[in-house]
């Protein structure tokens, strides 16, 4: 089913605006991995799972989205894992780690949790941690709505060096901070090297 939904995703950003580039593909590891990056767009999770083909992906999608049947039978048939943001629990590091460690599925996790959120979070330290895959720094630059994205302007994907973290690093709020700089300062300059003039808008505070 993976395997068919992505043909037909492929099919569906090409029509609508087959404009994507990609830089340093060659860093992406062998292996199972993190993507890690912000979360810009409601559907930038897709074409990253696109454009790293054809390594096969799941993400953490919120609990809400599952309410819906037809999102229900397509995020199960991907592995998502749901996510109860209000009351996370132990499954949201569990789950991760389980697939990580005993399928061929890598994961797409934004540490922001949101697209509305600056916030990096320690969830995909803890999972890269316990699972003993790294995390890969991931940007996308691009139009932020699927209207726009008829616009056919260009969609830019740039992977940066892999994160490793040590299965022995004690995880404090020191060595959450420093590992979340990393990350920051790794977004930051994929996004320079596309464009060093971007800085992403939030087109939902925009409108405000």
């Amino acid at each position: 089913m993976y395997s068919f939904l992505r043909i037909i995703a492929k099919i569906i950003f090409a029509v609508v605006n087959g404009n994507i580039h990609v830089k340093n593909k060659a860093k992406l590891p062998d292996g199972n991995y993190i993507l890690v990056g912000p979360h810009r767009a409601w559907f930038d999770m897709i074409v990253f799972a696109l454009v790293a083909s054809p390594k096969k992906f799941t993400f953490l999608a919120k609990k809400e989205l599952f309410n819906n049947f037809i999102l229900r039978y397509i995020l199960n048939k991907v592995n998502a894992v749901p996510v109860d943001r209000d009351n996370p629990g132990p499954s949201v590091i569990k789950d991760p780690v389980k697939i990580l460690k005993q399928t061929d599925l890598s994961i797409v996790i934004f540490p922001s949790g949101t697209r509305h959120s600056e916030d990096l979070k320690a969830g995909a330290i803890l999972i890269a941690k316990l699972s003993g895959t790294p995390m890969v720094p991931v940007v996308y630059q691009g139009p932020l709505s699927f209207k726009k994205l008829f616009t056919r302007k260009p969609i830019t994907v740039s992977f940066g060096d892999p994160i490793y973290v040590d299965r022995k690093l004690k995880i404090n709020t020191e060595t959450e901070q420093k590992l979340e700089q990393e990350m920051q300062a790794s977004f930051d300059q994929l996004d320079r090297s596309i464009n060093p003039d971007f800085k992403y808008v939030d087109v939902s505070k925009k409108a405000k």
